[in-house]
């Protein structure tokens, strides 16, 4: 199933956008949103973009979107973490 959304030709002029770069572009922002708002998960809108889990976090990092949103604890637990496994790296 496909749904389809009009938008007037007037704004792809204003945007000074070609039509496939405006599709693409209204798809990574509604996706963005639903995964903001957690009724999808980065893996479905990944694949719907037909790219990696990394790539759809770069992409909506580009819109200020934090993918890894660690409290202070959090992230201090994860340095700790990356620490010990890296000195374990070192040590073989």
């Amino acid at each position: 199933m496909s749904i389809f959304v009009e938008f007037p030709e007037q704004l792809l002029v204003a945007c000074r956008e070609e039509l496939e770069g405006f599709k693409r572009r209204v798809m990574i922002l509604t996706l963005d949103q639903l995964y903001e708002e957690g009724k999808i998960s980065s893996g479905v809108a990944a694949e719907i973009l037909g790219c990696s889990r990394l790539e759809f976090y770069r992409l909506i990092g580009e819109r200020g979107f934090a993918a890894i949103d660690y409290t202070e604890a959090e992230f201090e637990e994860e340095a700790k973490t990356s620490r010990e496994l890296a000195e374990k790296l070192r040590e073989r």
